[in-house]
């Protein structure tokens, strides 16, 4: 079964890198450490996308960290690789490892320990489980679960878990305590003004937590 090779996911948007360009803030950050990028850029047209996640790829294949395409599984596939992530309400697991095979990794999203068993008994490699604390990008999904359920959480799940939302150090080293395998940020890093600074205390909190 694929596994995540970093305890640190980078989800994209280039709307929240303060107008800087997007594949230069993610070579600044592979820089400093090896992170798994998420490309998440789901206002850009399939072949707008597949520009963008084939120079993205080229960074992330130099750096040997792992590149995730976010729902677009035909994007995936036209990369030598390349896993996916599915939303919380996209395809179901099952139907998207048929397509991708075994060979290449797949997580879900999800917003409940109860969601996070079903997709893990349906094959997931991993869960992004969120929002855990206060964020403004996942107010969609209502308040934040807290610490306390991603512990839950933890618990009864076998696959990895990524805690999301709201996430600085201090936060990423106690979903770390909360048996999270990591975190996932976009603007803890993409909006950092230092970026490598950013990138390198999340590396530390998620890598060094004991």
């Amino acid at each position: 079964m694929p596994t995540l090779s970093s305890r640190l996911l980078v989800v994209t948007d280039r709307h929240q890198t303060n107008g800087r360009p997007l594949v230069s803030l993610l070579q600044r950050a592979l820089t400093v450490g090896e992170c798994t990028i998420q490309l998440r850029e789901r206002d850009l047209s399939a072949r707008e996308l597949l520009i963008l996640a084939r120079e993205v790829q080229a960074l992330t294949s130099s750096h040997r960290s792992q590149l995730l395409i976010n729902d677009r599984i035909d994007i995936a596939l036209a990369l030598e690789g390349a896993g996916v992530h599915l939303r919380s309400n996209s395809l179901p697991v099952s139907v998207a490892r048929k397509l991708l095979g075994a060979q290449r990794l797949l997580g879900v999203s999800v917003h409940s320990v109860e969601e996070a068993l079903e997709v893990e008994s349906q094959g997931a490699d991993y869960i992004i489980l969120g929002p855990i604390y206060e964020t403004p990008s996942k107010q969609m999904f209502g308040p934040p679960l807290g610490i306390y359920t991603l512990e839950k959480a933890c618990r009864l799940v076998r696959i990895p878990i990524v805690g999301i939302g709201g996430v600085t150090a201090s936060r990423a080293r106690a979903m770390r305590h909360a048996g999270a395998f990591g975190t996932a940020v976009i603007t803890a890093i993409l909006g950092a003004e230092d970026v490598e600074s950013a990138t390198r205390e999340l590396i530390d909190a998620v890598t060094l937590a004991s």
